[in-house]
């Protein structure tokens, strides 16, 4: 009688019932049964000294795995969250010289190759053999003011970094960004003390950064010598683009302000306070965006004059809107305040609630939410997935509690729960019942209201653990 060795190696009988004449039967891989255990017994015997032995099983951790994110949060992503209800700008040269506004960005680009040329950025040389040169194209943007309304045109120069080689073209690209955190602090400092704020842009940010590789970039579209069109651009400094261009204007910023007395706080890089006896000024650095507060006038126009002399600053007076963010002031009742009410009207435009009401409070004591709240045929299922109620959830979510400071955080908690949801369709009744139609025409009002920071409040650190 034939032995089967299963995998465990051990023998079971085959079963010995009668076989028709003729050919055996084939098995699962297809060989006559009796031919497959009869090659199993000369492999797999174990009475066989030479048989292989089995291999071992593998060993795999019992130990419980746990999700990065909770299964209750749904991740969101707004897309160009900043530009919500603004006419889009050209994304190419050949776009923007048939576009509406065509004469205003011609004088754009002009006028940063003027900026370029009196900055002394680079020279037209031949490139050597053995060098690459790196691509540019032009970048453009509307600027617009704290209402919404076009400010001006600008067009921006930028190095196609993806193509440096790294050991080559560059080498360190790290660069710090002061913290939406600090930026909070020192407007409570501000309002605390009723310090002097003031603001000042940085123009031509990272053409002031010290280039130490050989960078050799062709030439800008549109603009190519006409009889030198083999030329390329040797770049003395570093431009936007460029992987390295941060770092080196930071690097170059560091260097300057510490020879003014300026110290840099060690848990952010890009905050800085100066001390003279009794008055002191706290500079926060945010990419080409400056602020000063200051508790002396006379040191606020020293460090203005400073700044001034090393690089080409904007005076832009008291600071009444950075980062998106608008700040107002009422020093005789000593309140400072942050409000974001230009970006949340614009949300609403987008998704036709400009005219619904305000909401007092988003969330109301005895407010129920689940899943008797959900369709109740599919009519109703195709009406709500028609509406995107993700995207209102995802633009409101950066501005309320994290992310652009924050200055809406009565809102957070509303949003937070309808950021979260086990079941699909009892997501689309909170986002709907509990956002769309309650806390979203809110932030009309609390985002105009904003947060205030009043002078008399305390300056100690209160944590509510839940």
């Amino acid at each position: 009688m034939h032995r089967r060795i299963t995998s465990h190696v051990e023998a079971e009988p085959h079963s010995s019932g009668p076989q028709p004449d003729g050919d055996p039967e084939p098995n699962d891989n297809g060989n006559p049964e009796g031919e497959e255990n009869h090659q199993s017994d000369n492999e797999e015997d174990p009475h066989n000294n030479n048989a292989t032995p089995p291999p071992s099983p593998v060993r795999r951790s019992h130990r419980e795995r746990r999700k990065a994110i909770s299964d209750d949060y749904i991740t969101y992503m707004s897309e160009d969250v900043d530009d919500i209800g603004k006419v889009e700008d050209p994304t190419s040269y050949k776009e923007s010289i048939k576009s509406l506004n065509s004469s205003k960005w011609q004088i754009a680009m002009e006028d940063e190759l003027k900026s370029m040329s009196s900055n002394d950025v680079w020279d037209l040389v031949e490139v050597p053999n053995d060098a690459k040169r790196v691509g540019c194209k032009w970048v453009y943007k509307t600027k617009y003011d704290p209402k919404g309304n076009i400010e001006r045109f600008k067009a921006r120069l930028v190095a196609k970094g993806f193509t440096q080689r790294e050991g080559i073209d560059y080498n360190e690209t790290f660069f710090p960004v002061s913290s939406k955190d600090s930026f909070r602090i020192v407007m409570a400092l501000v309002a605390h003390f009723d310090l002097e704020l003031h603001q000042m842009d940085v123009k031509m940010t990272f053409l002031n950064g010290d280039l130490n590789e050989d960078v050799y970039m062709t030439q800008p579209e549109g603009f190519v010598v006409e009889g030198k069109e083999y030329l390329a651009c040797r770049l003395k400094k570093s431009i936007y683009g460029l992987k390295q261009a941060s770092r080196q204007w930071y690097l170059k910023f560091d260097k300057i302000i510490r020879t003014f007395g300026f110290t840099e706080n060690v848990k952010d890089n890009c905050i800085y306070l100066k001390f003279k006896g009794s008055r002191f000024t706290i500079l926060v650095l945010y990419v080409d965006d400056i602020l000063l507060a200051c508790s002396d006038k006379d040191m606020l126009h020293e460090t203005k004059n400073f700044l001034s002399s090393n690089f080409d600053m904007k005076d832009l007076g008291e600071a009444s809107y950075v980062l998106g963010i608008e700040i107002y002031r009422d020093r005789s009742k000593g309140v400072l305040g942050l409000s974001q009410k230009a970006y949340f009207e614009q949300v609403l435009k987008k998704f036709n609630m400009h005219k619904c009401s305000g909401s007092p409070a988003p969330v109301v004591k005895g407010d129920k939410f689940g899943t008797f709240q959900c369709p109740r045929n599919q009519i109703e299922t195709d009406q709500m997935k028609s509406v995107p109620y993700a995207s209102v959830v995802g633009s409101i979510i950066p501005r309320i509690s994290n992310g652009k400071a924050g200055t809406s955080p009565c809102c957070s908690r509303a949003v937070q729960v309808a950021a979260r949801g086990d079941q699909e369709d009892l997501q689309i009744v909170i986002d709907h019942k509990f956002v769309i139609n309650t806390a979203t025409p809110s932030l009309l009002t609390q985002g105009s209201m904003g947060s205030s920071m009043p002078r008399n409040a305390s300056l100690n650190l209160s944590v509510h653990v839940h």
